[in-house]
């Protein structure tokens, strides 16, 4: 089987109420970076980037696509490290490694779809049959007036919808995000998982001060409170509070988090499929994850895609660590409206008793709907 072609396309629709996280970027459309590998066999295979669409559809032209025409998509340990090598002098983090991510993506589920098998049982079978969902929402969506009562009615509605998890963002003033963070846990109880996700919008100092307010609120971790460059700062905040410290959606390639788990900066690390290097350099992740004792929660924030292969991959994660009763292993399932979320393949995603299965059909578990691609697509 040889691969006949590579074809990147940008999906993108205007959103009816613009949002912002804690960076102060106001999304005002949804947008997805999708590839399709095609090959002589007639079997194609589907990947997602991560980031500016724009700029890793660029590098899929430019750079990656001329160097797989004509090679065997089994070959996805091989066709990483070529691809890498093209990028890794001016690129070896961002753009060029999402731009990776996608096409690799995309070859393991030809391999799948080759086989007859879903990727998890191409990459050793499945630790769990089904993850747990939690909500990521709660952003920011005026620039002025009362930012805590839609909040509370959002996470409220999360929990009537059965979400045993929440994600909320945080990005105001340490003492109004407190005023807010105890509204919406007051609101949804102490059953329900709270989480918090700065997008590294604090200082140290700041981080430490709501750290230490979190404690009191029964946080489940604090996801990128600072800078993700800052790894001494997170080691320095790990010591002061005992809310796990979470992040690593900005962080590509194995090297990047063998960096993070050697300074021991942080207790969860969060790659994203779709940007950290793809399938292949994910397991690798896994592997220096769990020879360190760090527990690995993938970041999920994009289109159908990037969400199914992400389900193969945790269905194939280790325990962490290993014991009688396993840690859960949570699927964030980000929920401002996107018809890429929910219309662009033909099976939709299904939460019964709070979890979702995984996919057991071949490849990454998709049917795409080309109905959405031509609706969508950016000529």
């Amino acid at each position: 089987m040889k691969i006949t072609s590579v074809k990147a396309m940008i999906l993108r629709t205007k959103i009816e109420k613009p949002f912002t996280s804690a960076r102060g970027w106001w999304y005002k459309t949804k947008n997805a970076m999708l590839v399709q590998v095609e090959t002589d066999a007639g079997i194609d295979g589907w990947g997602e980037a991560y980031g500016p669409a724009e700029c890793t559809k660029m590098v899929v032209d430019s750079l990656l696509a001329p160097l797989l025409i004509g090679q065997d998509p089994f070959d996805t340990d091989v066709l990483w490290e070529k691809m890498y090598q093209r990028i890794e002098d001016y690129a070896p983090q961002g753009f060029g490694v999402a731009a990776i991510s996608a096409i690799d993506i995309a070859l393991w589920d030809i391999k799948g779809k080759d086989a007859g098998l879903p990727i998890y049982k191409l990459l050793g079978g499945a630790h769990r049959r089904y993850v747990t969902p939690y909500a990521t929402g709660l952003y920011f969506k005026e620039e002025e007036g009362d930012f805590t009562s839609p909040a509370v009615e959002e996470a409220v509605r999360y929990k009537d919808l059965g979400f045993k998890g929440i994600k909320m963002k945080i990005a105001l003033n340490r003492k109004d995000e407190i005023k807010r963070v105890r509204a919406v846990r007051e609101a949804i109880g102490d059953d329900i998982e709270l989480m918090v996700d700065a997008n590294h919008g604090y200082s140290f100092y700041d981080a430490v001060w709501l750290a230490k307010e979190f404690e009191k609120l029964g946080i489940s971790w604090f996801e990128e409170p600072i800078s993700p460059h800052d790894l001494n700062g997170y080691r320095d905040l790990r010591m002061k509070t005992s809310i796990p410290l979470a992040g690593g959606e900005n962080n590509f390639t194995r090297y990047a988090f063998n960096e993070i788990m050697e300074k021991r900066a942080m207790d969860i690390i969060q790659p994203d499929l779709c940007c950290c290097g793809g399938i292949t350099e994910v397991m690798k992740i896994s592997a220096l994850a769990e020879i360190s004792g760090t527990m690995l929660m993938m970041h999920v924030w994009g289109s159908a895609i990037g969400l199914f292969a992400a389900l193969q991959v945790m269905a194939a994660l280790p325990p962490a660590p290993h014991s009688w009763k396993a840690a859960p292993v949570w699927m964030e399932y980000e929920q401002t409206e996107s018809p890429f979320r929910e219309l662009l393949v033909k099976e939709p995603l299904r939460r019964e008793n709070g979890v979702v299965s995984i996919p057991d059909k071949p490849g990454i578990g998709i049917t795409v709907n080309h109905d959405v691609i031509k609706k969508y697509l950016i000529k």
